[in-house]
């Protein structure tokens, strides 16, 4: 994509139609690989949000609307939406791209097939799942639980994986008999468009689902605003916490998928042959240019290997292609924005500047004059302690922290403030699932990590609260009832 490819529209979708939004205000966007402005939508403004919030109401609140349909019906839906997504694949892999430098051959995987897996997998799901059922009364009689829609969300999706992490919160929404109310990213707005296009090309009824694109200030009002009666966000740690208090003051539930400083646990029976785990080490280590909540960016290595450990590391690191996003060959893509490029390279000079040991990149690719790229890095001799490997830096920066034994690699493992990933490399599957046992997190991985849509994922302590994807996720669009007979 590039100037003469650019997207621009015009028109907010709300209530089932493309619609005038209520202000002139724009959100450009530029391509993280060559900073040209590659298109523009409207801003939304507080009216927009409104309006979005009313269409969502009107839809649930039909009689004969979303909500009231069978599972099934839904589902059917759902699975015509997952076929206009998977038709537009390549349409939205390209975009999300050029948008967030994420390199096409990921995209193509992620955000074009992941998100039509996720639906998929709704669909079916609201065709088996239980939504009411009786049991004997203990003191006589039956109760009967039912498990409605809880009713209209709102949904914040973020910048790194906007369609699968929106996704992530629509398809469950949908299958519950939820409608929505979604707000993108301002630096991924443009997907939205074929999304939209897929929506009403599916027959979704008008109202179920809303965009609203807008920056953190439309997303605080669309979180507390009082037509939304559940809250699911994934971002940062910082704006979680905002979140939350809002939520806990309106009392109003809330899934918040956070941020993450995962271990990489290399045992010291692991396989390190790049040619047998390169693929899986780069999915658990550097996938999309760093820029992914889940990655294993501190390494603990065992002393006992620990300089072929940072070697591999360093090997590793020099050997992924820099470039492009939009280039087939890249593996290494730009940083989002300038402003994320900056944080990165703070926290590079940080750990020099702390006496962590630079034995790749660090710098920016001599190669290429434009776009916001930033070398695959590796810090040696790191301290557990130092902020490098404290603080969610996200981005391509890996830090290698020793360790003695076992023990001390679960006990460096669990000394973070955050619990979302994960992973233990050994030649030992079950050793390793005896150390991942140890490590208090959300998700973790033997030997790979590959998030699955029928597995809960999310975290804990600061990586958030709530599950996503998996049975779990449906429940937290539904409300319990119990009716006693």
């Amino acid at each position: 994509m590039d100037t003469d490819t650019a997207i621009h529209a015009e028109s907010l979708f709300i209530g089932g139609e493309w619609v005038p939004p209520s202000s002139s205000a724009r959100i450009d966007v530029r391509s993280a690989s060559t900073e040209q402005v590659i298109g523009s939508v409207p801003e939304a403004q507080e009216a927009d949000v409104d309006a979005a919030v009313t269409a969502a109401r009107r839809a649930f609140a039909d009689p004969d609307g979303w909500s009231q349909w069978e599972p099934s019906r839904r589902a059917d839906a759902l699975d015509r939406l997952a076929d206009e997504l998977e038709a537009r694949g390549d349409e939205i892999a390209t975009i999300v791209s050029a948008q967030n430098g994420m390199p096409i051959s990921i995209a193509l995987q992620l955000e074009a097939g992941f998100p039509v897996a996720v639906v998929r997998y709704y669909a079916a799901l609201a065709r088996t799942a239980t939504f009411e059922e009786s049991h004997p009364h203990l003191i006589g009689g039956t109760t009967t639980v039912r498990r409605e829609p809880i009713g209209v969300v709102g949904a914040i999706a973020p910048w790194n994986f906007p369609q699968t992490l929106a996704a992530f919160k629509h398809a469950p929404a949908l299958a519950a008999g939820c409608t929505i109310v979604i707000k993108p990213s301002p630096e991924t707005v443009l997907d939205s468009i074929p999304f939209v296009e897929a929506v009403m090309a599916a027959g979704i009824p008008a109202g179920v689902i809303n965009i609203v694109p807008g920056g953190r200030e439309i997303g605080a009002y669309l979180v507390s605003h009082p037509g939304v009666d559940k809250v699911a966000f994934t971002g940062s740690t910082a704006a979680g916490r905002s979140i939350a208090e809002t939520c806990g003051r309106l009392l109003r539930p809330v899934t918040l998928e956070l941020g993450g400083k995962s271990a990489a646990i290399v045992l010291d029976d692991a396989d390190l042959d790049l040619s047998k785990i390169g693929e899986d080490l780069f999915g658990a280590t550097f996938l999309n240019n760093g820029q992914t909540c889940f990655l294993g960016t501190r390494v603990l290595a065992p002393r006992s290997r620990y300089d072929e450990v940072v070697g591999v590391f360093e090997a590793f690191a020099n050997s992924l292609s820099v470039g492009d996003a939009l280039d087939p060959a890249t593996q290494i893509g730009p940083m989002a924005s300038e402003r994320q490029r900056d944080r990165v390279e703070g926290y590079i000079a940080k750990g020099s500047g702390d006496g962590a040991r630079l034995v790749a990149g660090g710098g920016r690719p001599a190669d290429l004059d434009r776009g916001w790229f930033v070398q695959p890095t590796v810090f040696a001799d790191v301290d557990n302690n130092q902020a490098i490997a404290q603080e969610e830096i996200f981005g391509p920066v890996l830090s290698v922290i020793p360790y003695g034994d076992e023990a001390e690699a679960v006990r460096i493992a669990n000394d973070t403030d955050f619990g979302l990933g994960g992973t233990v490399w050994t030649s030992d599957e079950e050793r390793g699932y005896g150390v991942a046992k140890q490590i208090r997190t959300g998700t973790i991985g033997i030997n790979r990590y590959m998030v699955d849509p029928g597995s809960p994922f999310g975290g804990v302590k600061d990586s958030g609260i709530g599950r996503e994807l998996g049975p779990d996720a449906l429940r937290n669009f539904q409300s319990v009832k119990s009716i006693y007979r």
